[in-house]
């Protein structure tokens, strides 16, 4: 479960205007040059958002262990695996 952490709202809410921004830049017909790197910011914003999601995962992890230790490395390993995927 994620705590839902008002900074990661608030990143979410940024990103989300940075989307209607391409949106808009479309109709439009900007340049793609223009498009692609707001996209980009875009990209960078949710890999953030991701990497602080799976890090207060990890830190939960740590900070409240579960009493089965074999359960605790799975949800170690799982929250690795997130950040690797990419």
């Amino acid at each position: 479960m994620v705590k839902c952490d008002k900074s990661i709202l608030n990143r979410l809410k940024r990103t989300e205007g940075q989307i209607r921004g391409i949106q808009r830049m479309l109709e439009e017909e900007k340049e793609c040059s223009d498009l692609v790197t707001q996209l980009s910011a875009v990209r960078s914003s949710v890999d953030r958002i991701m990497g602080l999601i799976v890090a207060e995962n990890l830190k939960q992890c740590v900070e409240n262990p579960d009493a089965d230790p074999e359960e605790q490395a799975e949800k170690i390993q799982k929250a690795i695996q997130l950040v690797i995927k990419k």
